[in-house]
């Protein structure tokens, strides 16, 4: 019961020492140069004219930049830029594939093969797993990248098995990274799913 009333006085004094410093507090929180001084609420006013403008800037940007994790992709920072997607833009989608995990991820690749072009596919023995073969593609005779047997947990990785001239509104995404998930494992990606991003860092 002592130890109980001894706390509660501890508290009840900690407080009353607080509310004894919050005139100053407030004094300070209003734009006084200092504790004991006068509230000066022109600085306060100046305070907001300067911090205001950047962070409705900040909300305004920050949603539109989307920061890049993978290694494979030699960018840190993608921004939104409207328009037709080239060879060699960055796009953006929602990938959903067991090896992601079980929830849909966000994913910036590469636009690399497009409609009209090419896509040749090569089955190779694998260098890593000879009880396998490795998929080796092409847009238009240049080496767009080959698949690994398995995944860095030791699964094995099936990869695409289609190849032929890329249809209409389809778009194979990939990185230069030989360890790059992309569509030589999720296939082409139609292009009504991509957003075209712009490199920032």
């Amino acid at each position: 019961m002592l130890r109980l009333v001894s706390a509660l006085l501890e508290a009840l004094r900690a407080i009353l020492a607080w509310l004894r410093r919050l005139p100053r507090e407030a004094a300070m929180a209003l734009g006084a140069a200092g504790p004991d001084s006068d509230p000066r609420p022109e600085r306060l006013w100046l305070a907001f004219a300067l911090v205001l403008p950047i962070a409705l800037a900040a909300a305004l940007v920050l949603p539109r930049i989307t920061l890049v994790m993978s290694p494979s992709i030699d960018a840190w920072a993608v921004r939104e830029a409207p328009g037709p997607i080239a060879r060699g833009d960055y796009v953006r989608f929602t990938l959903r594939h067991p090896i992601a995990g079980p929830a849909p991820v966000s994913v910036t690749k590469l636009a690399l093969c497009l409609p009209g072009d090419r896509l040749t596919k090569i089955e190779i023995p694998s260098r890593l797993d000879p009880s396998a073969f490795d998929g080796r593609y092409f847009c238009n005779g240049n080496l767009l990248g080959t698949t690994l047997p398995r995944d860095h947990e030791g699964n094995r990785l099936a990869h695409m098995m289609w190849s032929g001239v890329v249809p209409p509104g389809m778009i194979y995404v990939g990185s230069h990274h030989p360890h790059g998930f992309d569509s030589r494992y999720f296939g082409l990606v139609p292009i009504e799913k991509l957003t075209r991003m712009a490199r920032l860092l």
